[in-house]
């Protein structure tokens, strides 16, 4: 049977149905980022009374600062720390609620929830809990022998943003891995337990290798979300401190533009931000794809 066509009577209707997404594209996407590039080449002071053109002078002290190629490392590490735990947990949540069980549905809808939590919401949220003074969690660990103070130490500063921004995407990648799991046919799954196969050989063996598209989906989704979607997070719970432990880039950017009114500055770290993210997702597409099975 071959496929319906669809006909507009008017040659202009798909372009006025496409229009406002491209008009979105373009003032919230091309423009913003356009501006970036040409204000990234100059240097100006900071009430944009005086404007130099100095080419790729901003790049070049960038690239030779000691504190913004700790915040790039800084940045690398967050990234995949988010990214493995918030998939790591959203696959197993994901596994449970795929099995038939009384009130599956309820606790579907409870594991979707966080992912309306505003960024800055979930840092305070988590700021609260692990907070020195007041901390529920903190005081959990002091009674286990640990002293936990995110203000002074980096590690734990960074091991809060990475929680709470995990715990935000949690829900997002549930969605996926839930909706791929239940896209493979019970046959094969039956068949498996038929053969001997246990739960979690089944898992290996099956379901995983045909959840890869999904895997290789939100791998792109999750660095994408580290790199440009958490500083509302960061700024919420450790303001990039203590010292320079929790500086990633995305809020360098703003702390160099607004707390330190060098624009042109801020400007190329926003450049070189966006590089190095289309980079990732070039080399997600180049080498990771070719171990997905579809």
């Amino acid at each position: 049977m071959r496929p319906k066509r669809v006909t507009f009577r008017h040659r202009w209707l798909p372009y006025a149905l496409i229009a406002p997404q491209i008009v979105i594209t373009i003032v919230f996407f091309l423009w913003p980022a356009s501006q970036a590039i040409y204000q990234s080449v100059l240097r100006q002071d900071a009430f944009g009374l005086r404007t130099e053109f100095v080419g790729m002078a901003n790049f070049e002290r960038l690239f030779s600062d000691p504190l913004y190629l700790e915040s790039f490392w800084t940045t690398i590490a967050f990234s995949a720390l988010v990214a493995s735990l918030s998939m790591g947990i959203a696959l197993i949540l994901a596994v449970m609620a795929d099995r038939v069980i009384r009130t599956a549905t309820a606790y579907r809808t409870l594991l979707i929830w966080p992912y309306a939590v505003a960024p800055a919401v979930a840092g305070v949220l988590w700021w609260f809990l692990f907070n020195p003074t007041i901390g529920i969690a903190a005081y959990a660990m002091d009674a286990l022998g640990y002293d936990w103070n995110h203000y002074v130490k980096g590690s734990d500063a960074m091991a809060l943003i990475v929680i709470a921004s995990a715990w935000r995407q949690v829900s997002y990648n549930f969605l996926f891995f839930l909706a791929g799991l239940q896209a493979i046919p019970r046959s094969l799954t039956e068949a498996a337990a038929i053969d001997s196969a246990g739960p979690l050989r089944r898992f290996w063996t099956i379901q995983l290798p045909l959840l890869s598209p999904t895997v290789f989906f939100l791998i792109v989704v999750n660095v994408v979300y580290a790199f440009f979607e958490t500083f509302g997070v960061v700024h919420a719970t450790t303001s990039g401190g203590p010292g320079q432990a929790t500086n990633i880039l995305v809020y360098k950017v703003w702390r160099d533009a607004f707390e330190g009114l060098n624009l042109g500055s801020s400007a190329a770290q926003s450049v070189i931000l966006m590089v190095i993210v289309i980079a990732l997702t070039a080399i997600q597409f180049r080498y990771i794809e070719r171990r997905v099975e579809y």
